[in-house]
């Protein structure tokens, strides 16, 4: 076999060290199903994006709100009479709000704080997330690998029943999920155990959807000594640079 500068492929063995424990593997769901999980979530979340675009002004960046009081400045206002002119207190926000974190850094701060809870013993503080959406789809693996193991970690002392979900859609939808929040963007949502009105997607979730299941915590626990995985892939380089011979 020929490379495409004429000269023959090389062959060369490239090492890498892998776990020598079981990958966590995100739960099978049926497409079917995806489709009604992301119509019920999208109906639940709904009146937060609708409040946001009802009430709150996008923000248009730095530049232009400094360009606003500039030009504000110019033509002779008084910034502050004008904001009290101006300014009126939004109606608050709905219940739900409060219950949904929205964000890969928003939700892996909740499950640090809940695990510190647990671990300081304390009874108060945010309640744990019954269920965690991601939308697989938009997104690479390196971006959303991290969230199977960081749910059965969070509840690995849970009941099978009330075990974190995680709902993983292989379709994009992240468009969508970020209409009903009414925010630019949103790949991952998260929905608290206590959070009002969402019994019926917790119930289609719970039987549609098994708990995340990572042996290697347990497999850790068993102090079994496991010897270094060496993974060897044959890859093709490219044909050697002749030499230049000096006249």
């Amino acid at each position: 076999m020929a490379s495409t500068a004429g000269g023959p492929v090389r062959k060369k063995i490239v090492h890498h060290l892998g776990s020598p424990f079981t990958t966590v593997s995100w739960p099978e769901i049926s497409q079917e199903d995806q489709d009604t999980i992301l119509e019920l979530l999208c109906e639940y979340l709904s009146p937060i994006g609708k409040h946001r675009q009802r009430h709150i002004k996008p923000s248009k960046g730095k530049r232009a709100e400094k360009k606003r009081k500039r030009l504000q400045k110019d033509a002779g206002q008084d910034a502050g009479q004008d904001a009290v002119a101006t300014a009126v207190d939004p109606p608050a926000k709905p219940e739900i709000a409060s219950h949904v974190d929205v964000g890969f850094s928003a939700i892996t701060r909740g499950f640090q704080d809940v695990n510190d809870a647990k671990e300081d013993g304390g009874t108060k503080g945010k309640q744990k997330y019954d269920m965690v959406f991601v939308c697989r789809g938009n997104q690479a693996a390196a971006f959303n690998s991290h969230f199977p193991q960081m749910v059965a970690a969070s509840c690995r002392e849970s009941q099978p029943d009330r075990a974190t979900r995680l709902v993983g859609f292989s379709k994009p939808c992240s468009d969508r999920l970020s209409s009903c929040l009414g925010i630019a963007r949103a790949s991952s949502v998260a929905i608290r155990s206590d959070a009002k009105g969402s019994s019926v997607l917790w119930d289609l979730v719970r039987k549609a959807v098994e708990p995340v299941r990572c042996e290697w915590l347990e497999e850790a626990r068993s102090l079994q000594y496991r010897p270094s995985q060496i993974i060897s892939v044959e890859t093709s380089v490219g044909p050697k640079k002749s030499k230049a011979v000096a006249a």
